[in-house]
């Protein structure tokens, strides 16, 4: 039986991604902030029969992170599947973004990409065996305005993901990333009744004008598209496929 690890994975794209792996057996490691965590993981174990645990580890700490990595190990002797999911966002024009702002975004965004993927990388050489798949975005691809931590640090992870490509190629070990568009989760569900109340417009014209803008197919990407995308990633039959980076943006990166 296999495990993997997903970071942010107590709510939204991460939780959606962890239903996925559990349907096809997976173990789950979960990560989150939700103080129900440790119940979320429970529960999806008990739904699908898996083996699940939950790590409420800081992603903007790396002690937290290698600790989280090393009890993970401990409790399931290994991680096949490695999902780096976890992300904050914040929009502001840069003479205004905060400083501490782009410090966490960078740190949870970037770094905890790094970290986690150094943390599991022994373990999976040794194994000869290895999937990391970083969740990063159409703004890793391209930018939009008042994003500069987000699309800075987006851009970064498709640019290790290249680098960890090569470095595993050797050892069994893939690195990809996925370029979601936008995602319908609770979060942006929220976000679209705020825009709604702020902009004096029906919810319908928020999707339409704001959120879809930029996608050819005016629809949401769902987490069970990503899910079943990271599915394939980690399967024997994407052996071959390391260091890409794939958009599945609604045609938003094709413009």
């Amino acid at each position: 039986m296999k495990t993997v690890l997903i970071t942010g994975s107590t709510s939204g794209i991460g939780l959606g991604i962890a239903r996925e792996f559990a349907k096809a057996g997976y173990q789950i490691a979960f990560n989150g902030l939700e103080p129900n965590g440790p119940e979320i993981a429970s529960q999806i174990g008990e739904e699908y029969g898996v083996k699940t645990a939950f790590y409420g580890a800081d992603l903007s700490n790396s002690v937290s992170i290698q600790d989280m990595v090393s009890n993970a190990l401990d409790h399931f002797g290994k991680i096949d599947v490695l999902i780096n999911n976890a992300g904050i966002q914040y929009v502001s024009p840069i003479e205004d973004f905060p400083i501490e702002k782009w410090d966490a975004i960078i740190a949870v965004n970037l770094s905890a990409v790094f970290h986690t993927s150094k943390s599991v990388w022994e373990s999976m050489k040794k194994n000869k065996f290895g999937r990391i798949i970083n969740i990063a975005s159409a703004h890793g691809l391209v930018a939009s305005e008042f994003k500069v931590a987000y699309v800075s640090a987006k851009h970064a992870v498709v640019g290790m993901t290249k680098v960890l490509g090569l470095e595993g190629a050797p050892y069994g070990i893939t690195v990809n990333a996925i370029c979601p568009g936008y995602v319908k989760t609770p979060l942006v569900e929220k976000q679209i009744a705020e825009q709604a109340k702020a902009h004096g417009i029906s919810e319908d014209e928020v999707v339409s004008k704001i959120m879809l803008q930029k996608h050819a197919i005016k629809e949401f990407v769902t987490p069970e598209t990503l899910g079943k995308l990271a599915l394939f990633l980690a399967s024997e039959e994407a052996s071959t496929m390391t260091g890409t980076a794939l958009p599945v943006d609604g045609g938003w990166t094709a413009q």
